[in-house]
């Protein structure tokens, strides 16, 4: 089998080979390259011979070449985490380390009312991947705080970092939004596409952007709102923290939060993810 390489080509292939077989490729190089007085394009037929018999060689004899090569496959940056767990790992079981390690819960700053290990875990693995590596801090709660969407806000002044907003009602259902931006007063809606919506009721419920508008948070002094489109509000709570309502809207194409659209606030947390 005939093949024809320019010098430039050759270069290429040549230093890929010193790259990732240094131990055969650039043994005494340098030492040569240093006493010899050959010009650059007698360098370049060497080195175009050099690379010719090589590749011959792998073609007139490939079972004994492969049998000794080096195998490169793509990996993924989870396999490339797997693979990293594996070699540095003295236990039995590393794949189970792993696991954990892929599992592990936020870290909660503040005790919380309102979620629990189950919660934790579903909501971090929805959330960007930053998120799940510094502690969560408690920004606002009614039980410490008051009910009042005022000391709400206040409480975020001057804060640049997604929020999880946390709602239990008066049935007792846990539900609420991921917020790519604090929760402030604005003229106009804002956030980003990695605001979702969750509840559970008691499975979990995920309902992210559908892309069909951009009205993902707005806030008042008299009521908060998340979602929207067609005149209905995804979460919607009053100044008082004690009224609120979820429907369905063209934001999130989400089901009702709350076991009803209208329902009554039990509890809210809001929590800072700084990222």
């Amino acid at each position: 089998m005939g093949m024809t390489y320019s010098v430039g080509e050759v270069n290429h292939l040549y230093a890929f080979f010193v790259q990732w077989s240094p131990e055969i490729y650039e043994t005494g190089r340098k030492k040569r390259c240093k006493s010899c007085n050959v010009r650059k394009d007698q360098h370049d037929s060497l080195a175009v011979d050099k690379i010719v018999t090589v590749i011959s060689k792998l073609f007139s004899n490939p079972v004994k070449t492969f049998k000794t090569a080096k195998i490169w496959k793509i990996v993924t940056v989870k396999d490339s985490k797997r693979s990293v767990s594996l070699c540095n790992s003295v236990e039995s079981e590393p794949e189970s380390e792993y696991q954990e390690t892929e599992d592990a819960l936020p870290v909660l700053k503040h005790e919380s009312q309102l979620l629990d290990d189950y919660h934790l875990q579903k909501l971090a693995a929805h959330m960007p991947p930053k998120a799940q590596c510094y502690p969560w801090q408690l920004v606002y709660s009614t039980a410490i705080h008051g009910t009042s969407l005022r000391t709400l806000y206040r409480n975020m002044a001057g804060l640049d970092s997604p929020v999880l907003l946390v709602i239990k009602d008066m049935h007792k259902k846990v539900f609420g939004a991921f917020c790519s931006d604090p929760l402030r007063v604005s003229k106009y809606f804002y956030g980003t596409g990695e605001t979702f919506l969750f509840s559970f009721s008691p499975d979990f419920q995920h309902y992210r952007w559908s892309g069909e508008n951009s009205y993902f948070v707005s806030g008042n002094w008299e009521s908060l709102q998340i979602g929207g489109g067609g005149g209905c509000f995804a979460l919607w709570l009053d100044a008082d923290l004690y009224h609120g309502a979820s429907f369905s809207c063209p934001t999130f194409h989400n089901a009702p939060l709350s076991t009803h659209e209208d329902f009554t606030v039990l509890d809210v947390e809001v929590w800072t993810v700084p990222i």
